[in-house]
């Protein structure tokens, strides 16, 4: 029985890491989410001012505009490399986190597994005796109604 609660103990240990990587694990996603829509809306900016470029060059604009849209374009350019740089970050990151919570669930289960292993056990072992006691006991009275 004292094996059982040992093993209860690490048992809450493991849930409580399963239930820290999970908080991490969800963390990492929403900020993986977070810098994406980023990116998605620098995208979407730099689609719009290509656009616009594409407008200038079909019509007769001065030339200072069109500088500046270009200018505004490997701005948004720059920025989109950054980010996409930190959405392979957080992606690696957000993987590491599922890795590791996957890693704990595994360990709960190892543990719950063990228990029960070790509670189907000790339960076969207290019928066992009892079977054995109940044998005992029917010997004693049928040598008791024997003697008399």
């Amino acid at each position: 029985m004292a094996k059982i609660v040992a093993l209860s103990k690490i048992l809450n240990v493991r849930e409580s890491e399963k239930h820290n990587a999970q908080k991490a694990y969800q963390q990492s996603i929403e900020y993986f989410e977070g810098v994406a829509t980023q990116l998605y809306t620098l995208l979407k900016k730099k689609e719009k001012a290509e656009e616009v470029q594409e407008d200038y060059k079909q019509n007769t604009i001065p030339i200072d505009k069109i500088r500046e849209q270009i200018t505004y374009i490997e701005n948004l350019n720059k920025q989109i490399l950054q980010l996409q740089q930190e959405v392979q970050s957080a992606r690696t990151e957000m993987e590491a986190k599922q890795v590791k919570l996957t890693d704990a669930h595994v360990e709960v289960k190892k543990f719950e597994k063990i228990i029960t292993y070790r509670k189907k056990e000790l339960e076969e072992l207290r019928q066992k005796n009892e079977n054995i006691f109940m044998d005992e006991i029917s010997v004693q009275q049928y040598l008791n109604q024997k003697n008399r």
